[in-house]
């Protein structure tokens, strides 16, 4: 036996197949494991495009707005369908949404496949693995994150006042220039950004607002829905009395709240609307006045005892050509008191029979400077006074109605502005007439600056902006909001109801509220006309003015002072910022040149700083426990760098993960 196997080892004939049989095992066991591999691997690469095709899917429809359960429901029915071929039964799906509804955020969704090899268990059993741990499943968890694409729409509302041509501290430029650098600086930072991101529509938005003692919508306008085209706005007719065209063939009656032209004395007008808007279609100025040929004719002025004429003069007849007088420039009043600190869509023009809808109050009134009682109101009327004292208010632009004998009736007798104003009266002063306090260049609404044509719009829009007026910076504010709004007026916002967009209005001025009074004042306006009209004049026969609507009893409605109306604005203001904010507005504030000793910039600089949001990503260095402000106390040589600061936070939203 021993000489057996010592040969039987030495004999080579039959070796390879028995070391073939008994390699067998190990080698089956390790193609199994190779084809499961394989398939294993296959499945999984396939779960990740699943994942990722599901989670991008997802994340647009969370930024249409949708629901929880409808984005959860969509995820696991778009990974289903991605799946080709591979059992749904052997995956669970977990979504994650971002918590936040703005800003951005993580969205995730993870997979845990069950992989069931084909081959291994019968490898595992050869090698003497157990049945149960032969047959137990593979499990591989599976994650995709995505950071959602913030989007942003800024509104910048920007002081064009006159004091923005002062000249900014600590620099040779005007301030009006110095902020036109580094608001094109801010819109180049982000354009340039968001022209890196290609898988969304509008990444970022920028509007502009520029603003003094009133906002222009833009003269397109004069025919929107929101414009109050029927004078059905209860600030309507503040300053008119229609009543007063009362000639027997040409006079106005209202219907239904509205005022129309009645009497044939109107012509082919007969019927219309009497409104502002119709006031700058029919006021006529004589634009040439030509002698009739032939029409010289002699007459006597003074004759002698035997009726020869002893003194006479040349009259002749004219052909006068007429044309129009002026058009609206785009400047709105401000709505009355709750509607002028919040962003209620306007809803009051007439239906189909002419009656108004909804409330006409949030309707947007044109602006329309009265003309105020010229140089030839009589302050006294003693016929004693040999020279009567007599001068002209802040805005006389028209012909007084002689018919009308005091102040306020001069100014209200709508009778004058039917009456052509001659060839021969004198031109208007700049800044006169009926869009007195329109002084700023229009609204430019929400532009996508990824494209070459909006990023060029916006920059020349600022390049226009030109300074003259006061400072109404409550209604430069509710305008932004409004711009960046996806309810009418403007509707180039996105949905508030979207997820993962940012709605931002950063306010810059240069100093406080202000609202002028006014002497002489002899219709008893107590002000000047701008966007609140005139302080003094109430609306909807009451005496109630809108700069006093919504303010407190330590506001004096009746003390007609230059600091009560400034107090007054500020109340205004701070309840539109907490409107805002409220609404999810990013706040953002810059005081541009004001000083530390001056008491009214001091409470100029509390209230922009009080309006301004917090910031989501910085502390405030004196309290590391609350967020930082967004206001910034810039200077004329620091604004460039203050805006940079503004394009970080901003940048910040927008992160890219």
């Amino acid at each position: 036996m021993r000489e057996f196997w010592r040969h039987f080892c030495r004999d080579r004939r039959g070796n390879y197949a028995l070391m073939t049989a008994v390699a067998m095992v190990p080698i089956m066991g390790a193609v199994a494991m190779g084809v499961d591999f394989g398939e294993l691997n296959r499945e999984k690469q396939m779960v990740l495009h699943a994942l990722d095709a599901a989670n991008f899917a997802a994340a647009g429809r969370l930024s249409q707005g949708a629901t929880d359960d409808q984005i959860r429901a969509y995820a696991v029915g778009f990974f289903n369908s991605n799946l080709n071929g591979i059992d749904p039964g052997n995956f669970s799906l977990d979504v994650t949404l971002p918590s936040n509804q703005t800003g951005g955020g993580l969205m995730k969704l993870c997979a845990t496949l069950t992989y069931h090899p084909y081959f291994y268990p019968a490898a595992a059993l050869l090698n003497g693995a157990s049945d149960g741990d032969a047959h137990k499943p593979i499990q591989i968890e599976m994650c995709s994150q995505v950071r959602l694409k913030n989007t942003l729409e800024v509104a910048m509302v920007l002081d064009n006042s006159g004091s923005m041509t002062t000249p900014g501290t600590g620099t040779g430029q005007k301030r009006i220039d110095l902020l036109k650098q580094a608001a094109k600086q801010l819109v180049d930072t982000l354009a340039h950004q968001a022209s890196q991101i290609k898988q969304i529509d509008k990444p970022v938005q920028f509007s502009l607002v520029p603003f003094a003692a009133s906002v222009n919508v833009g003269p397109d306008n004069d025919n929107a829905p929101w414009m109050d085209v029927y004078g059905l706005s209860p600030v309507a007719n503040e300053n008119f009395d229609w009543s007063t065209l009362n000639a027997p063939d040409k006079y106005a009656q209202k219907i239904s709240g509205i005022w129309y032209k009645k009497g044939t004395g109107w012509g082919d007008t007969e019927d219309q609307v009497l409104s502002r808007f119709s006031l700058y279609r029919d006021m006529q100025v004589v634009t040439s006045h030509e002698r009739i040929v032939g029409s010289k004719r002699v007459v006597c002025d003074q004759y002698r005892s035997d009726n020869t004429c002893k003194r006479s003069h040349n009259e002749y007849d004219y052909n006068d050509t007429y044309g129009p007088f002026a058009s609206w420039q785009g400047c709105v009043e401000v709505r009355p008191y709750p509607y002028n600190v919040d962003d209620t869509p306007a809803s009051g023009g007439p239906n189909n029979t002419g009656i108004g809808v909804g409330d006409p109050a949030t309707m947007f009134v044109p602006m329309f400077a009265p003309d105020e009682p010229g140089n030839h109101w009589k302050v006294t009327q003693d016929p004693d006074e040999p020279n009567p004292v007599t001068y002209g208010a802040a805005n006389s632009w028209w012909n007084d109605d002689p018919s009308s004998t005091t102040g306020k009736t001069r100014q209200s007798n709508m009778a004058k502005y039917f009456m052509p104003r001659p060839i021969d009266a004198p031109v208007l002063s700049k800044g006169a007439g009926p869009n007195y306090s329109c002084t700023t260049t229009p609204i430019t609404p929400l532009t996508d600056v990824t494209t070459t044509d909006g990023l060029a719009a916006i920059k020349a829009a600022i390049d226009l902006m030109q300074p003259n007026g006061n400072t109404n910076v409550p209604e430069g504010m509710a305008w932004g909001w409004r711009t960046v709004s996806s309810a009418p007026p403007f509707t180039e916002g996105r949905l508030e109801t979207e997820r993962g967009n940012d709605k931002v209005v950063i306010v810059l001025t240069d100093g406080e509220n202000t609202y002028s009074t006014v002497n002489p004042d002899p219709a008893g306006n107590k002000s000047t006309y701008a966007a609140y009209g005139y302080t003094g004049v109430g609306y909807n026969g009451t005496s109630v003015t809108r700069l006093f609507g919504g303010t407190t009893s330590a506001i004096g409605q009746f003390n007609y002072s230059s600091s009560n109306y400034t107090a007054a604005m500020n109340e205004q203001m701070a309840k539109l910022c907490d409107n805002a904010k409220a609404g999810k507005i990013m706040v953002m504030t810059v005081a541009l040149d004001m000083s530390s000793t001056s008491s009214s910039d001091q409470k100029a600089m509390a209230a922009l700083k009080a309006c301004s949001s917090d910031s989501r990503f910085r502390k405030d260095p004196t309290d590391p426990s609350k967020p930082a402000k967004l206001f910034w106390n810039a200077t004329g040589a620091t604004l460039s760098d203050n805006f940079k600061e503004i394009a970080n936070e901003l940048s910040n939203l927008r992160v890219v993960g």
